[in-house]
Order: structure tokens, then sequence, then C-alpha cells
């Protein structure tokens, strides 16, 4: 199975701090099975850059939980409280989270809004 990821940049807002002027930026992928998009769980990142667009700081990256649509510190945590009925639908939900969790430079994918094929 191939994992695909899809790209919705969401917002950017200007903020300032320490007297210059930073852009807070948003972004927020979906990141599914190729062969079941149905099985899809988002990540969501947000970091600021100054005004030559370098990233100021560490970018905080997050999972939305599939029913709740809370914030989740992890692929695995999205499906706290959800279960499938049949095995088969786990199975996808394990691999889905799996591969999620073995990607390389997770921050680097979301906030540069790359898409990944594993």
């Amino acid at each position: 199975m191939t994992k695909s990821v899809s790209v919705d940049t969401k917002s950017t807002q200007e903020k300032e701090k320490d007297g210059e002027e930073h852009i807070q930026k948003e972004n927020e992928m979906v990141f599914h099975l190729e062969d079941d998009p149905k099985y899809r769980i988002s990540a969501v990142g947000r970091w600021l850059e100054n005004t030559a667009g370098k990233v100021i700081g560490d970018a905080d990256i997050y999972f939305l939980h599939v029913m709740t649509g809370q914030r989740c510190e992890s692929a695995w945590s999205c499906l706290a409280g959800f279960s499938e009925q049949n095995e088969k639908s786990a199975e996808k939900w394990d691999t889905l989270c799996w591969r999620i969790g073995e990607l390389e430079n997770l921050e680097q994918i979301v906030c540069d809004e790359k898409r990944v094929e594993l």
C-alpha cells in the first residue's frame, strides 16, 4: 500500500514579536491510504516566519482526532476511543498510523507542503 498526502494551507496572519514583524503560518495536511482514501488522518503545523521567510523557532506539529477533531500528539492517539467493526479496517488504520510514524522530518513535510509516498 502507498500512503499519499494532500495539502491545504489554511491561513496566515501577521504578528509582532520582540518589535520585529513575523508571519504566523498554519498548514493542514491530510495523510491517507492511496488504495482507500477514507482512511485519513490530518496533521497540522503552526510556526512563525520572519519577513525574509525564515522559520523562527520550532513548528508546533499535531494531529486531529478522527472522530472529535481534538488535538492529538501522535497519529496513534487520533484513534483513541475509536474502534472498527472488522479486522481489515483496523489493519488499515494501523498501517496508516505506522507509516506516518515512520516518516522522517515530519515537521518539514507538514510545513513545506510536500507530497510523500511510501
